[in-house]
């Protein structure tokens, strides 16, 4: 079991979370972590609650009454294991918070999760998941999900559950046999238990109606006696009022072929789900009465769609979402879609405006707004007093600090492809003869957006102009743009990001000798392999937890279940050896500099700590700074305050003046 730190006194935690540290400098305010990361809202709309920053690593859950008062701690985390990730009510007295955890088994560093229960007042906390018992015959990740909230019934949740059998345990019949995932409605008071679903081995998830109806499952299958996960995944629904399961479609994790159910609507008896049409994602709504009627409801001839919004609690559907140089949501909900307008109207500076949640009775709903400039706030809107009230902001030190504008542009690739990008230049400077960073993205099936990024923010502030490329391999852009993939395409991939790089200069916004490269994870890759194929190209290099040697990818999943899911997307061939910057550290000949935390399970530190050997051994310059305890995000605001600090010395020391 999990340990936790329930507050025990108000005055104590609060007064740790407010631990003052003078801010007096830029890798200060940057650095400092968002001082919200979830926010949710009380069903009689009279409190919230959210998960912010304590001293460090740790995270505290706050309840904040609206009315005035102070924020009173609830729970916290110090991240040695766990970490607070989002709090959520049941009722006006009792919230669910998620923790997750990093843990070794044979050796392997593993994540976990769990669900607990608390009061509001930060007594009686209750683990909702199966208990550990010393004979599992394996390793419980993670416990479950909140598959429905049942807004109305006193405490009670539809919730997904991991059942692990026991092994080895002799001498007595009571031996738990039960496996698989589950679902079950918990009294989360008094953990009384209701089966909805027996326990299906292969189930990896389900979907419900939002009425407390379980209708769809997901399906991942093992592939043959090897225990590794399928790259398909199959979905099975059923029909209102049965019992049996149907098949409803499949989907390849590595192709992206087949259609993916993200929603049910109880009132039209249909699930929303995702398809490609003419190569982009689109969305579709499908009949659940045996018919598979399909229609189309939503395609962008530019990009994928991303996903549905939805009402409070993930319950009703409002509209879908999707980016092109901006996050848009078209609204299906015509009251959802006049809010929106009204809401755009009265904070026009901040038009990326999302719905949090909402009280029982949706007349106060919980609204987030932000900007490229502006890190974000949150709003309660009162419908009946036709009232906006600002609550809270995500980054308090940056309110009066100026920060850059950040525009959409292309540029052109070697082959002449347009790039999508986002450009920031230092405020109050004209776009001529700057130092400048190209700043690749993670991923690499991913993209960046517009809007605030406090690391091409920090970069802006300190006087470089920043280009963030949506390179070929990235997310959100169709099939094609996707290619193989960041790692088999690596040559397009990398190749785009250099281009970045060439643009800046040959447009006068970047001197050629102050032009630097800095990326994360795949960014860090790309920031690397750019430097081996383009060593004049960039004068300084900054990797945080990159990936640095494609064969050893695929070595370090070897003990998980996806582990071959992983070798195929990373693939074999010649790309493995030309692809790894690890492997070519003699031609890279700009200074770099790494950054790594030594529990990283998305990217073992070993790719750093092989590259920095590498460069060494090659008579390059390059330093690595380990994070101790620390995983892929660097979820430390003194880390992370080090971590920029020590940035802006290397980059002030290896560009030209």
């Amino acid at each position: 079991m999990l340990k936790y730190l329930i507050a025990c006194s108000a005055a104590a935690l609060a007064a740790s979370g407010v631990h003052a540290q003078a801010a007096d400098n830029k890798a200060e305010l940057f650095g400092q972590r968002a001082s919200l990361q979830d926010v949710d809202i009380s069903p009689d709309g009279q409190s919230i609650v959210y998960v912010a920053p304590g001293p460090g690593r740790q995270t505290v859950a706050y309840i904040a009454p609206l009315e005035g008062g102070t924020p009173q701690p609830i729970l916290s985390s110090d991240a040695n294991p766990q970490m607070l990730s989002w709090c959520s009510f049941v009722t006006n007295d009792r919230v669910i918070c998620r923790i997750r955890a990093l843990t070794e088994f044979a050796g392997t560093l593993i994540g976990m999760s769990r669900l607990l229960a608390i009061d509001t007042d930060g007594t009686d906390p209750q683990e909702l998941g199966q208990r550990r018992s010393e004979y599992d015959a394996y390793v419980r990740q993670f416990d479950g999900a909140i598959l429905d909230w049942l807004p109305g019934e006193d405490g009670d949740v539809l919730m997904s559950q991991e059942y692990i059998p026991e092994a080895g345990r002799i001498g007595t019949r009571l031996i738990r046999k039960k496996e698989g995932l589950a679902v079950e409605r918990i009294d989360t008071r008094t953990l009384k238990k209701t089966i909805i679903e027996p326990a299906i081995e292969h189930a990896a998830d389900y979907i419900t109606d939002a009425h407390g109806n379980v209708r769809m499952m997901t399906a991942a299958r093992s592939q043959g006696a090897t225990g590794q996960l399928s790259p398909v995944i199959r979905y099975h629904y059923r029909r209102s009022g049965n019992d049996d399961w149907e098949e409803f479609s499949t989907h390849n994790m590595l192709t992206s072929e087949g259609m993916v159910p993200i929603a049910v609507d109880a009132d039209l008896d249909a699930a929303y789900a995702l398809k490609r049409l003419n190569g982009r994602d689109a969305l579709y709504r499908v009949k659940l009465d045996g018919s598979m009627a399909t229609e189309l409801v939503y395609a962008n001839d530019k990009v994928d769609v991303d996903n549905v919004v939805r009402a409070a609690n993930g319950q009703r559907v409002i509209g879908v979402t999707f980016a092109e140089e901006r996050r848009q949501v078209i609204y299906f909900d015509e009251e959802y879609k006049k809010l929106a307008a009204s809401l755009s109207k009265a904070i026009p500076d901040l038009p990326l405006i999302r719905f949090d949640g909402a009280s029982a009775d949706g007349n106060r709903v919980l609204v987030f707004a932000s900007s490229d400039s502006d890190p974000g706030r949150y709003y309660v809107y009162d419908k009946a007093k036709r009232a906006l009230n600002e609550i809270m902001l995500v980054r308090p030190k940056l309110e009066n600090v100026q920060l850059a504008s950040v525009k959409p542009i292309t540029y052109p690739a070697a082959d002449g492809v347009s790039i999508p990008a986002y450009l920031t230049l230092p405020p109050g400077k004209e776009a001529k003869n700057l130092p400048a960073i190209v700043l690749p993205h993670g991923g690499p099936a991913a993209r960046d957006e517009w809007g605030f990024d406090w690391l091409s923010q920090y970069l802006a502030s300190l006087g470089y102009a920043v280009l963030q490329p949506n390179y070929r391999g990235s997310a959100g852009y169709g099939a094609d743009w996707l290619a193989k993939n960041g790692f088999q395409s690596w040559r397009t991939s990398v190749g785009d990001v250099t281009a970045g790089g060439k643009w800046l200069a040959s447009q006068g916004i970047a001197d050629p000798d102050r032009l630097a490269i800095l990326g994360w994870s795949y960014g860090g890759y790309a920031a690397l392999q750019s430097s081996v194929v383009a060593p004049d190209l960039f004068k300084a290099v900054v990797a945080i937890a990159p990936v640095t040697d494609l064969g050893l990818l695929k070595t370090d999943a070897r003990f998980y279940t996806n582990s071959s899911i992983v070798a195929d997307y990373i693939g074999s061939g010649p790309h493995i050896e030309a692809g790894s910057p690890l492997r070519n550290a003699q031609s890279i000949s700009a200074p770099v500099l790494l950054f790594h935390g030594d529990r990283d399970i998305n990217v073992d530190i070993g790719h750093s700590r092989g590259m920095d050997d590498a460069l060494r051994d090659a008579g390059k310059k390059s330093e690595l700074v380990v994070y101790e305890g620390l995983e892929h995000s660097l979820v430390d605001s003194n880390a992370r305050r080090d971590m920029l600090t020590r940035i802006a010395s290397f980059l002030l020391a290896n560009l030209a003046p």
